[in-house]
């Protein structure tokens, strides 16, 4: 074949291929299974910084100096103790004395790194709190946000003195730095030759959510509001587990006063030792209270997570680990205890506690999960007392067990009888898997069984093959795998992404949805998938097929995946097709079965000429959503999806 001739048959079979239609129907005479409310939505795990130098908006590391090297975070210069002999809190034994460097033109003090520097804004004001007191007679402390690096006539950036009492009291301060910067820190002089005791050194902006004094920030808040979660998974994820149980994320530690929760040893710090940070431990600030509270604001239905008494099985080999089943009473009391802060009375001993901290009505409480990603015949011997005393008490409660930590195989395999046997509400499926595994699940839940418990897709994400970072590519996978999960709503009532947050300065794993620094944050292209699916999921499944099957990227499909849902809230049919292929591919989408009058009709696409990038902070909307009007021809939307794209349709009537 010559040269010409060959051209002109590439021509005709690229022209054939893109002219091949892909006739989609959509019944519009039944009404499918509903969707659950709570079908997309959130899982916070405190790793990547997520909660303190995060998510939790404390700019002081080690704010009472109770990390396993006491002065950790702190510079100390002239005359500084570590002291415990009489801590104002119980849980917090350690304090700092200040004393006289003795010599007037010497200083004595303490200077806080931050989260990998603390970054402070011209115009805007800082919250610093200390609680104090005098040695002896009245003292006086300098408290000043300063900027070492400096090329200017003072490091100085905000300064302010505080005179000290001589017993225990909280001082407050606000600052407001002259000038914009980084990396700074807090610095505090004693400004007196008298020696003063601090504790619980804090600096928060004042810009929080909600303006709430000592609260979350604002910016990364707003992002979770803005997809409109549905429900709210936290602490964890494997800081549930803990590297051993002494480690685990323990609820109760987590609320009350925050001055009197006590340091908890993050297991992420020493996870990877490719990716060490020896400072990451939590401070509990952000705690279980807090935690209640933001699934309130934000509109979703909170799920906490318990210890089930065994820490992680990928750290601990040896069963001495964990606890012993007839020795669990402690762990299951915590669980019925954390329903009663959830939803008891004030007359209750943890609903009042819930009252004291601030919100007297009952959180309402519908879902508690029991492990993580635990295995073997370890975990279900241990799930069953607790389902027992869950049931007999709290009968309204859904249980969430889990299938452990592969998506398919022999632990899955003997997980998934047992939460049947067991009679858990859902089960927990995790799944970080390359692009192949992603392409071929697009029929996963088809014939799952119908009669057991659901499925909460609980942490998953596409893990490029040699490109383990956040890209669309991948996020176009999660898009196309998620119209198999609206699909099967009556078998799938949730599913989060997994992991939310990650600091751009002190990251172990990725990708992740929303990544920020110390100001700033960014959304990537796997979050706008998360937020197209939760504003469009609709009130029930709609069937959608493509010559007599459903559109899950089987062969023949063109690398096509769709899924389709009625919104009887807004009186329309949402339409989502994922196109994984590199061509483009003419659709048609024929609404059949009843007489229908169509309104507006809008597209929503989603794709990169790249493949490989992403949004990051620098360059922040590579990768957004554009919505435009189309036109139909009487029941049939026509319209070609762009190669390596996502398309959503709201066909309104």
């Amino acid at each position: 074949m010559n040269l010409r001739n060959s051209i002109v048959c590439s021509l005709l079979a690229a022209a054939a291929t893109v002219g091949a239609q892909n006739n989609m129907v959509l019944n519009t005479k039944k009404t499918g299974a509903a969707i659950q409310p709570t079908m997309y939505g959130l899982f916070f795990e405190d790793i990547n910084y997520a909660a303190d130098g995060g998510l939790y908006a404390e700019m002081v590391k080690n704010r009472s100096f109770e990390f396993p090297q006491s002065l950790m975070g702190w510079e100390a210069f002239g005359g500084v103790e570590v002291r415990t002999d009489e801590a104002p809190f119980e849980r917090n034994p350690h304090y700092v004395r200040l004393t006289d460097p003795g010599h007037a033109h010497k200083r004595t003090g303490l200077q806080n790194e931050g989260f990998f520097g603390m970054s402070v804004v011209q115009g805007k004001t800082y919250d610093f709190s200390v609680w104090a007191r005098a040695v002896a007679a009245d003292s006086k402390i300098r408290v000043e946000i300063v900027d070492p690096a400096s090329g200017g006539e003072s490091q100085v950036l905000a300064s302010q003195d505080i005179t000290v009492s001589g017993t225990w009291t909280r001082h407050e301060a606000q600052l407001s730095p002259r000038r914009t910067c980084t990396r700074a820190k807090l610095r505090i002089f004693l400004a007196s030759s008298q020696a003063v005791d601090l504790e619980h050194v804090s600096l928060f902006p004042a810009d929080t959510w909600k303006g709430r004094k000592g609260g979350l920030r604002a910016d990364l808040v707003q992002a979770l509001a803005d997809i409109k979660p549905g429900v709210f998974r936290f602490p964890g994820g494997c800081i549930v587990e803990g590297t051993d149980l002494e480690s685990r994320y323990d609820w109760k530690k987590s609320v009350g006063p925050v001055e009197n929760r006590p340091l908890n040893e993050n297991r992420w710090h020493y996870t990877f030792p490719h990716r060490f940070y020896p400072d990451y431990y939590q401070s509990y600030g952000l705690g279980f209270y807090e935690f209640f509270l933001l699934s309130e604001e934000i509109g979703a239905e909170p799920l906490p997570v318990l210890s089930c008494g065994l820490a992680c099985q990928f750290q601990n080999k040896d069963p001495k680990a964990h606890v012993p089943v007839d020795q669990l009473e402690p762990y299951i009391q915590d669980a019925l205890d954390l329903i009663e802060f959830a939803n008891g009375s004030e007359q209750t001993e943890w609903g009042r506690l819930r009252a004291e901290m601030g919100h007297p009505a009952p959180f309402g409480l519908k879902l508690i999960g029991i492990g993580n990603e635990q295995w073997g015949s370890e975990y279900p011997e241990r799930l069953e007392p607790f389902v027992k005393a869950i049931r007999a008490k709290y009968p309204d409660i859904k249980i969430v067990g889990t299938s452990g930590p592969d998506s398919e195989g022999k632990q899955f395999d003997y997980l998934w009888p047992e939460m049947r046997r067991l009679k858990a509400d859902l089960v927990d499926e995790h799944f970080y898997r390359p692009e192949a595994w992603f392409l071929a699940q697009g029929a996963r839940y088809d014939a799952y069984d119908r009669k057991g418990p659901k499925v909460f897709a609980g942490e998953y994400a596409c893990h490029g093959k040699g490109k383990k970072w956040n890209h669309f590519h991948a996020s176009l996978l999660e898009a196309a795998f998620m119209t198999g999960l609206e699909r099967n709503a009556d078998v799938v009532h949730m599913a989060t992404y997994a992991p939310l947050f990650a600091h751009v300065d002190g990251w172990q794993w990725r990708p992740d949805m929303i990544w920020f620094d110390n100001t700033r944050s960014v959304r990537t292209a796997s979050y706008y998938v998360q937020q197209l699916y939760a504003h469009n999921k609709g009130t029930n499944v709609a069937q959608l097929t493509m010559n007599g099957k459903a559109v899950c990227g089987a062969d023949g499909q063109n690398g096509l995946f769709a899924s389709a849902v009625w919104d009887a809230d807004s009186r329309a049919y949402i339409v989502k097709i994922a196109n994984t292929s590199d061509t483009p591919q003419p659709v048609s989408v024929s609404l059949q079965g009843r007489k229908l009058t169509f309104g507006k009709v809008t597209r929503t696409t989603l794709h990169s000429d790249n493949p490989d990038l992403d949004n990051t902070l620098d360059a922040p909307f590579v990768v957004v959503p554009v919505t435009t009007d189309v036109e139909m021809t009487g029941s049939t939307l026509t319209d070609t999806i762009g190669a390596q794209t996502f398309a959503l349709y709201r066909i309104s009537l």
